[in-house]
C-alpha cells in the first residue's frame, strides 16, 4: 500500500475485499472497468495501482462529497446514481466494458459525519440521503407517514421483528428531529432482553436509509444493466452487507445463467432462453478473520461474481 492511498483510505473509506476484487478483475484487462460505487476510492485506487496504463476506470457515486476525493486521480469520476450507469458509461465512453464492480451500502465516512443522519450512534439531523437526488429525507418518513408505512419499511427493509412495535413509539413521540433523539425513543420501546442483543436502533436505521435512497430498486436495476453492459468475457462483481442486497444479486446472476428451462424432453427449445453468464463464485466470498482484524466492516461483506459468456 503506497503512502498517498493509505492516507485516503483512512481518511474516507477503506475498501473491503480488495484483493479478491484485484484477483477476478485481473483476466478480463487490459480494459475499461466501471466502479460504480467510487466511495472513498478505494478499490479504484488499488486497481490504478495493480494494472496502471492496464486499465481505464470510469468511476461513478451518487455523493458529491466522494467525488471530491476524486482529484488528481487517474480515472474518469462522475457524480451519478449506479442505476443509471448504461447512459453514464455510453456518454463518457466508446470502448468496450470489461468489468463492473458494486459495492453496495454505506460508506465508513458517511457513517462517521454526523451532519449526514446515518448514524444511531452518533447525534445529527435526520437526513440520511446518499446524495442530492435521494428524492426525500429521513426525518419526512420519520415524522409523516403513518403505523402502517412505518412499521411495513422496518419490516421489510430492516427485518425487525419489533417493527409495529417502534412504530408506535416513533409516532407516538412526534415531532423527532435527530438521530440521538430518534435512537433512544427506539430504544426504550425495545423489550429489555432485545436491548442487550446490539444496539436496538441498528436496523431501523437500515430501514429508514434503503427508504430514502431506494437501494433495492437501485441494486436490481444496476445489477441488470450491468450483466447488459459487459462484453463477451467482461465480469461483474457486487459486494453486499445485508441479506436483501445479497438476494437480489444472488437472484439476478442465478437467473441470468440459468439458460434453457424447457423440459429435459422437449426436442427444441420452446423458452428462448439462452445462458448469458456463468456464476464465478459458486459460495460468495467473504472476508479473512485478518482482514476483519484491521477494517470491521469486512464481516457482513458477502462477494459475488459472474462472468459473460459468448
Amino acid at each position: 500500500m503506497n503512502q498517498d492511498r493509505s492516507e485516503g483510505e483512512s481518511a474516507y473509506h477503506r475498501p473491503v475485499l480488495a484483493d479478491e476484487v484485484v484477483g477476478l478483475m485481473a483476466p478480463v484487462l487490459p480494459g475499461l472497468v466501471v466502479d460504480a460505487t467510487f466511495g472513498g476510492g478505494g478499490h479504484t485506487r488499488r486497481m490504478l495501482d495493480e494494472f496502471g496504463e492496464d486499465v481505464t476506470v470510469i468511476a461513478m457515486d451518487r455523493d458529491p462529497e466522494a467525488v471530491a476525493t476524486a482529484v488528481g486521480l487517474d480515472a474518469i469520476v462522475v457524480e451519478a446514481n449506479f442505476a443509471d450507469i448504461d447512459s453514464v458509461v455510453s456518454s463518457l465512453s466508446e470502448e468496450p466494458v470489461a468489468g463492473v464492480l458494486f459495492d453496495f451500502g454505506v460508506s465508513s465516512h458517511q457513517l462517521d459525519e454526523a451532519a449526514r443522519g446515518f448514524s444511531y450512534r452518533r447525534e445529527g439531523p435526520l437526513d440520511m440521503r446518499m446524495g442530492p437526488d435521494a428524492p426525500l429525507r429521513a426525518d419526512e418518513i420519520v415524522n409523516r407517514w403513518s403505523i402502517d408505512d412505518l412499521a411495513r419499511i422496518i419490516r421489510e427493509y430492516g427485518e425487525e421483528p419489533q417493527a409495529r412495535r417502534i412504530a408506535r413509539a416513533i409516532v407516538a413521540a412526534r415531532p423527532i428531529h435527530s438521530t440521538a433523539t430518534l435512537s433512544t425513543v427506539i430504544a426504550d420501546a425495545m423489550p429489555a432482553a432485545r436491548r442487550r442483543a446490539g444496539h436496538p436502533a441498528r436496523r431501523t436505521f437500515q430501514a429508514l436509509r434503503i427508504a430514502v435512497n431506494r437501494e433495492l430498486d437501485a441494486v436490481a436495476t444496476g445489477i441488470e444493466k450491468s450483466v447488459d453492459l459487459v462484453r463477451p468475457g467482461g465480469r461483474v462483481i457486487a459486494i453486499s452487507y445485508h441479506s436483501l442486497e445479497d438476494r437480489i444479486v444472488k437472484q439476478h446472476f442465478a437467473g441470468r445463467a440459468k439458460g434453457c428451462t424447457c423440459p429435459p424432453d422437449l426436442p427444441v427449445c420452446g423458452c428462448g432462453n439462452t445462458t448469458e453468464v456463468r456464476v464465478l463464485t459458486r459460495k460468495p466470498i467473504r472476508a479473512s478473520a485478518a482482514e476483519i482484524e484491521t477494517n470491521p466492516r469486512a464481516r457482513s461483506a458477502v462477494l459475488r461474481a459472474v462472468e459473460k459468456v459468448a
